[in-house]
């Protein structure tokens, strides 16, 4: 059993690229003797440097004194030859992600380190379990996952293979926590838990874009005003880049058979083959000079005429915000049972399309738009049209939406809407890989909210806009498209109908 917390712990990193000097800096600060190993020549002695200037860094801002930074330096050492990690405690390799490439490194390793030596991989995408299955002794090698930049991003997730022993990941999380991070634990699944957890916002605002139902720049707009989102899926991608990002898609899907929530779209291969990647390459979904991305500009409110407005909404709640917007901008109200024939009538559905809400109210799709209001009507508002809403009733329905000074998007007729469609995927995912058992619901929203940056967990996301409405709205999907990717998890259904926390663990 190794003591991750022993004075005069050795840790070998194998690797210095961007990871490899990360975790080298981390393990340091936590006072562990590093040991610095690459194949290229003088990559070790640069690591060193390259590190050590980080820490004075650290020192000149007060982040840390000058004693420490100096004591961390001194605690890497470069090695010459693999042979040289013979003594370790630990080592992690962060070299190129290829199979064969780890299989081979740890083959060698066996034959360097001592028996009781951890062996871990930081492997993004590979499998634990087949790393390990070259070595002689796989039980003692696990995942160790972390993220860039490493100081930065306060997560790693803690693999298990299939052999992984226990004391194997007992040490990582206790060597995790050493470094000042949050260990995850995360059966050796494809993606682990934030690869697998980040799917639906990235294929569901693709598949949004696919259908025509709004263009990127709005895409973006909406999941950034509206839901929270510190940058929108778009964005994302450009910033990440489509060389990187469309082959994790791809990757992703295939590792678990074509699973239907994780299906790539043909418009990010479309746009790889055209040399399209984003910011690297000054032209992705959005324009970038100089590294800095272009703005796309947001299209004017029209001035519709005033008209008398009929409401409906799927919730109360809905129907009385919808009412206070209007009586805000002074608009009539058309009380009737049944909208008069110059009313426009304004509906807030959850989960379904204008279309839909419109005919099974039995009132004029011509006079129809919707609006969603699962994040409330304070932030960016989307209104949405049916095919045959006339223009007249959707400048009016845009001019007492945008009234008050709100931002309003206007996108095309889908069930769900944006916001709806993207939050409910990414709850169901992750209500997912706890019904999978790869993490525990605890793990899975700190991973998420650490490495991805999102606003919430998507378990707590859940829990805050209702788990039944989550429920709801995938229910209107599936039955709107027919799409097996809209199912609900079994256990976002269960937990919804028994009216429980999306948190909570199996009895």
């Amino acid at each position: 059993m190794l003591d991750a917390n022993q004075p005069g712990l050795v840790l070998g990193v194998v690797g210095t690229g961007t990871m490899g000097r990360g975790i080298a800096q981390l393990a340091a600060q936590a006072g562990v003797t590093v040991r610095l190993f690459d194949a290229r020549p003088q990559a070790a002695e640069e690591a060193r440097a390259n590190v050590g200037a980080m820490l004075d860094s650290l020192a000149a801002k007060g982040r840390i004194s000058v004693e420490e930074a100096r004591a961390a330096t001194l605690g890497l050492h470069p090695l010459r030859t693999e042979a040289e990690l013979a003594g370790c405690h630990v080592v992690v390799e962060a070299i190129v992600e290829e199979l064969q490439a780890k299989r081979a490194l740890f083959t060698r390793l066996e034959e360097i380190v001592g028996p009781d030596c951890l062996l871990a991989t930081n492997t993004s995408s590979l499998s634990v379990t087949a790393i390990a299955a070259a070595c002689e002794r796989p039980g003692r090698v696990g995942g160790f996952h972390f993220f860039n930049p490493v100081p930065l991003m306060k997560v790693v997730e803690v693999i298990d293979g299939a052999r992984t022993e226990p004391w194997v990941s007992a040490a990582l999380v206790a060597l995790a926590k050493r470094m000042g991070h949050r260990p995850v634990r995360a059966a050796d699944t494809p993606g682990f838990i934030v690869n697998h957890a980040g799917r639906g916002f990235g294929t569901e605002a693709l598949r949004i874009l696919q259908e025509g139902i709004a263009s990127f720049d709005e895409v973006d707009r909406i999941l950034r005003e509206a839901a929270g989102f510190r940058m929108g899926p778009f964005e994302l991608l450009d910033l990440t880049g489509l060389d990187v990002s469309h082959p994790v898609m791809e990757s992703v899907y295939e590792q678990f058979y074509q699973e239907p929530r994780f299906r790539p779209s043909y418009l990010l291969r479309q746009r790889l083959a055209a040399g399209l990647l984003g910011r690297k390459s000054g032209q992705g979904f959005y324009s970038h000079e100089g590294g800095k991305q272009q703005s796309v500009p947001v299209p004017a409110v029209p001035q519709g005429a005033r008209r008398p407005v009929w409401l409906d909404a799927d919730e109360p709640a809905w129907r009385d915000a919808l009412r206070n917007v209007v009586t805000a901008a002074s608009w009539t109200w058309d009380e009737g049972p049944r909208p008069s024939p110059e009313s426009l009538c304004l509906v807030a559905p959850l989960g379904r399309d204008a279309t839909t809400t419109a005919l099974a109210l039995g009132v004029n799709p011509e006079r129809t738009v919707a609006v969603d209001l699962l994040f409330g009507p304070e932030r960016r508002r989307t209104a949405m049209t049916t095919p045959v809403t006339r223009p007249a009733f959707l400048e009016s329905a845009l001019a007492l939406l945008a009234a008050d000074g709100t931002a309003v998007s206007r996108i095309h007729d889908s069930p769900g809407f944006v916001a709806q469609r993207v939050l409910a995927t990414i709850v169901n995912i992750a209500c997912d890989i706890a019904q999978q058992r790869i993490a525990s619901p605890e793990d899975i929203d700190a991973a998420v909210t650490l490495g991805l940056g999102y606003p919430r967990g998507p378990l707590a996301w859940g829990d805050a806009l209702g788990p039944g409405r989550v429920l709801k709205a995938l229910e209107a999907l599936h039955t709107a498209t027919g799409d097996p990717r809209y199912r609900a998890s079994p256990w976002l259904s269960r937990r919804a109908r028994l009216g429980v926390s999306l948190l909570t663990p199996e009895g």
